[in-house]
């Protein structure tokens, strides 16, 4: 008989978690080069699940790929590892088990960390090695991005005829990550050939189970399911789980009659509970009929509301278009900004755009601003989100704050490291990029969070993105923007710009884009502000020219304030006929620069309507 010929007749019996026996006896590395450098403890954890039960061991392979294993400097042993898990594996399982060589998900919650292409060239890799040794099978498991499972499943079947099963991972009961309900996922995944399709990892038994009563038996594959062992508690440091093993042989009983054949374990699980299980299922056959539950009524979704302000990305496809940066203050008291606000008000502008602790230096809260600007000011506020500072947890809580707050316009960005800042050992979360955090929004305008869960609404934000013209290949920043543009931002904002040769390049490198671009200005406000950005501001250099005129300026105020807004009107003259959008950034809260550059545009703009009228009523 067979893995599959066994799966017809009767309930398969995996193993537990490899790496949470290993991290008991103090270790906290790569759990895949044990099987080089402590293969008889990797070997005596396959035989412990085999005595306890386990029909069915994996090898300790989960993470043996190039991306996970370049990580610790072993992308030159994948080889090497794979083939001795395999061995090992093997050793332990003689006749009594079926050995399946596992292949975990790379992609969690950071999706444009690795492309989709990276992504297969490191499957290809690893499952070339696996399947030149002696396995029974593929297990694919700890996949949460359903794209990332279904292209290397589609690679494994093309390649091997063995019996392959597919997990996949949740974070919400009952549905994938990109909102894909559980059942649909599986059909899919069964399509494209996978032989058992099921649930491993972050969840316990009870929400497997629950997650499981809307699952149907599929015509072709059976079901598997690999619980956690519980929540986990932190102990001293250390993470602990802690459910009994009288629970998961109650669970065992539960999964057999939500018709799983293959039932095993995640983190959490040890010999114990195997053994469990496996006691409690031995000699009952599989289910064959099942009864689904009916769904749960869907949470009512409210309507998305209209936003407060025409979209800035469909203003400046029709006309001219000024923004402006002004920070909020590093210190308490916002009475000189809000004079500065309203000061603004009057040229006309669309947007205030509030910076997310710029330089990683500590603000007031850019929403706090926002709020009043728009309250109380009845001005547009464009909110920076930065990357740096909040978890996926914040960062999800941020923005349905900002949508109860009627804060509709973003500008998602990654953020300056801490280690620039006033605090250079505080904390750099990065959880996500500027091109996840993008894509995250676009979720929410779906109605659905990073988990996949429904947010009872649809948010209504339009997204920016950033631009940074400052770099060596402009090319290579305007792919960038593409990539940026297919994960939902509906316009850029670009870093300032001092030479009207560069503008010109700029505009060459990023005309054929479909989101428009508002191009940076800011003003300079004295020779040391200058010799400042053209020495230590990365990718940025002032011409000798400009520098020339500053620092003839002197330490007079007002001729360097004079001598900086005049280039910043040769730089806006450069871009009128280039660009629609011209984003004005005010130089440490010094409003009445960008007052002065604001009245400017506004006043050329109307001298070329007059012209424009002028020339129709001539012609």
């Amino acid at each position: 008989m067979g893995f599959l010929e066994d799966l017809q007749n009767e309930i398969l019996i995996g193993d537990g978690a490899m790496g949470t026996l290993l991290y008991s006896h103090g270790i906290d590395r790569c759990f895949e080069e044990l099987n080089l450098s402590r293969p008889d403890q990797v070997q005596s954890i396959h035989e412990a699940y085999i005595k306890a039960g386990a029909r069915v061991i994996q090898t300790n392979t989960y993470g043996g790929n190039f991306i996970k294993l370049s990580r610790y400097g072993l992308e030159d042993d994948i080889r090497r590892i794979n083939s001795k898990a395999v061995k090992l594996a093997r050793a332990a399982a003689g006749t009594d088990a079926y050995v399946l060589a596992t292949v975990g998900g790379v992609r969690a919650f950071k999706k444009s960390s690795h492309t989709l292409e990276e992504l297969k060239r490191s499957f290809r890799e690893q499952l070339f090695v696996l399947l030149n040794e002696e396995i029974d099978g593929l297990l694919l498991e700890t996949f949460y991005d359903l794209e990332e499972l279904k292209a290397v499943l589609d690679i494994a079947r093309k390649e091997t005829d063995l019996p392959i099963t597919a997990n996949v991972s949740l974070h919400e009961t009952g549905v994938l990550q990109d909102g894909t309900p559980l059942a649909r996922g599986l059909r899919e995944l069964e399509e494209l050939g996978a032989d058992v399709v099921g649930l491993n990892c972050r969840l316990g038994p009870y929400h497997m189970l629950e997650s499981l009563d809307e699952v149907p038996l599929l015509d072709k594959a059976f079901l598997s399911v690999y619980p956690n062992g519980s929540l986990p508690s932190v102990d001293e440091g250390r993470l602990v789980y802690e459910s009994d093993e009288g629970y998961f042989a109650e669970s065992a009983l539960a999964f057999r009659d939500q018709g799983a054949r293959l039932i095993g374990g995640c983190c959490g699980t040890t010999p114990k509970h195997i053994k469990a299980m496996a006691d409690a299922v031995r000699g009952l056959e599989p289910i064959r009929e099942k009864t689904v539950k009916a769904k749960k009524a869907a949470v009512s979704v409210q309507e998305r509301l209209e936003p407060a302000y025409p979209p800035l990305h469909e203003i400046v496809k029709e006309r001219r278009s000024v923004i402006v940066e002004l920070d909020p203050p590093k210190t308490l008291g916002l009475d000189k900004f809000f004079k500065g606000a309203e000061e603004l008000k009057k040229t006309g502008i669309d947007s205030i755009t509030l910076a997310d602790n710029s330089l990683a230096s500590p603000r007031i809260s850019n929403v706090a601003v926002g709020t009043q600007l728009k309250e109380r000011h009845d001005m547009r506020p464009l909110i920076h989100l930065t990357c740096r500072d909040r978890n996926l947890i914040g960062l999800q809580s941020h923005l349905m704050g900002l949508h109860s707050l009627g804060l509709t316009d973003v500008l998602a960005i990654t953020g300056d490291p801490s280690k620039i800042g006033d605090f250079p050992g505080a904390t750099s979360v990065y959880d996500l990029s500027s091109f996840d955090l993008i894509s995250l929004i676009k979720q929410f305008n779906e109605g659905l969070s990073y988990s996949g869960k429904a947010l009872g609404g649809k948010t209504n934000f339009t997204v920016a993105g950033a631009f940074n013209p400052n770099v060596r290949h402009l090319n290579k920043a305007a792919e960038r923007l593409e990539k940026k543009i297919a994960c939902g931002a509906d316009y850029f904002i670009s870093q300032p710009i001092y030479s009207v040769k560069q503008m010109e390049e700029v505009h060459d490198a990023v005309k054929h884009l479909s989101a428009p671009l508002y191009i940076g200005v800011m003003p300079l406000t004295s020779s040391r502000n200058a010799e400042f950005i053209h020495h230590e501001i990365p990718g940025i250099k002032l011409s000798d020219q400009i520098r020339s005129k500053m620092a003839e300026a002197g330490s007079d105020p007002v001729r360097a304030k004079a001598e900086g807004i005049a280039i910043a009107k040769e730089i806006i003259d450069a871009a009128f006929d280039l660009f629609n959008g011209i984003y004005l950034i005010t130089p440490f809260l010094k409003y009445e620069y960008s007052v002065e550059l604001a009245e400017y545009i506004r006043d050329k703009e109307q001298q070329r309507s007059e012209r424009e009228f002028s020339h129709v009523q001539h012609s």
